[in-house]
């Protein structure tokens, strides 16, 4: 593992920012995770511009990405990755205690270290809290993940490895760290932007390279899923094995996704 903080690689386990900072304090920030294949990151230009996308939802400058992407390249350097992952968080730097924010000197750190993959198939758990599709937040990819660790501690309980949710309007969003979709007669379909869900990269990749419908999902429908997978950087295409107590063994279609990636992803490492 290595890290770099504002300029300089530093000490992974050492301290690197102040208390004072407003990422710390109160979650004022963005992130990106990142995945590493044979030591070189995927996708890096899409997710920097989802970066400064958030960063600017946020009302944050937007930041450096050619600062972010030396910073990746420092992180990287000296390790041997055959599968790892980043994270670049971006804060809001040094601010009073409370809300109000001082935007002066915001805080940039990345991490790189190795990764494991996940298994190809899992189970997961719906959620009693929803998402707002409404909310300031909705669509960004903030340190406020207080939401996540409540719903995948609840999911856990039951076995699960990750949580869905619905949003206010009762329709399907999305996972606390992955895009949902469904296949219902053999059509892959998966929620809109709309929906607030995040705007994932593989969530994006897979539209493009295979045929999908996006369109607003009740959860009762979602409950009669032929099959339901997961997309995210770190999970690529996942299977759904159950959902809650119900059991979800065909993977037809959700296979002939998963390959098509197998097979996409090697030809071009920022798609």
């Amino acid at each position: 593992m290595r890290a770099w903080c504002n300029g300089s690689l530093v000490d992974p386990s050492g301290p690197a920012i102040s208390v004072l900072d407003h990422g710390f304090t109160v979650g004022d920030g963005v992130f990106e995770a990142i995945k590493v294949v044979d030591n070189r990151p995927f996708a890096i230009t899409r997710h920097l511009r989802r970066l400064s996308r958030s960063a600017t939802g946020l009302g944050l400058p937007e930041p450096d990405t050619d600062l972010v992407r030396e910073a990746i390249d420092a992180t990287i350097d000296g390790q041997q990755l055959a599968l790892g992952r980043i994270r670049v968080t971006y804060t809001a730097g040094i601010s009073p205690l409370g809300s109000n924010r001082d935007t002066k000197n915001p805080t940039l750190t990345v991490v790189t270290a190795a990764a494991a993959p996940f298994p190809e198939s899992t189970k997961v758990a719906v959620v009693p809290w929803p998402r707002n599709e409404r909310g300031a937040t909705a669509g960004l990819k903030t340190t406020s993940y207080a939401d996540n660790v409540i719903a995948l501690a609840h999911a856990a309980k039951g076995g699960a490895s990750e949580a869905i949710f619905a949003n206010t309007a009762g329709d399907l969003c999305e996972g606390t760290g992955t895009n949902v979709f469904c296949v219902f007669d053999g059509t892959v379909v998966t929620p809109p932007l709309e929906s607030g869900c995040l705007a994932g990269v593989t969530r994006a990749l897979v539209i493009e390279w295979y045929d999908v419908h996006e369109r607003p999902i009740s959860m009762a429908e979602f409950a009669t899923a032929d099959e339901v997978f997961l997309t995210s950087t770190t999970r690529d295409v996942q299977a759904v094995h159950a959902i809650d107590d119900r059991s979800c063994e065909n993977h037809t279609v959700t296979e002939k996704v998963a390959a098509e990636w197998r097979s996409r992803e090697p030809q071009d490492t920022d798609p």
